[in-house]
């Protein structure tokens, strides 16, 4: 069996081997950005070519582009580089417009808030 050596670790766990990748970055807010990797920093700063914010709503999505756009590192949860050989949605998806997907998202975001207010206001019936 053979061990990495310090240099093929540190190398693996920088960001230097997704320059120029088609990446995923997760962000604190939920929202999921897709680009290519063009710059990083010590702190995790991005920036991306090419990027899009890819919104999803149960069988809806859309992708609004972003152009040339710089994450700050503290906002970043995740980074992934695609797998461009892979579909990146199941066939089910259906792509929508801009305007549509922001309502699909208004009207999801009141659903949740109703949900919300209703659960505050039975908390008086939980008998635990």
């Amino acid at each position: 069996m053979s061990w990495a050596s310090p240099e093929d670790v540190f190398l693996s766990t920088s960001l230097a081997t997704y320059l120029d990748r088609k990446l995923l970055i997760l962000l604190r807010d939920g929202r999921k950005i897709f680009g290519i990797l063009r710059s990083f920093d010590q702190f995790a700063n991005v920036v991306l070519e090419a990027a899009f914010e890819r919104v999803i709503v149960g069988v809806h999505y859309c992708d609004i582009p972003l152009g040339l756009y710089i994450i700050r590192g503290e906002n970043v949860v995740l980074i992934g580089e695609l797998d461009t050989d892979m579909e990146e949605l199941p066939p089910s998806m259906t792509l929508v417009s801009e305007s549509t997907i922001r309502q699909a998202q208004k009207v999801e975001r009141e659903a949740t808030d109703l949900k919300g207010m209703i659960r505050k206001r039975m908390e008086f019936l939980d008998m635990d």
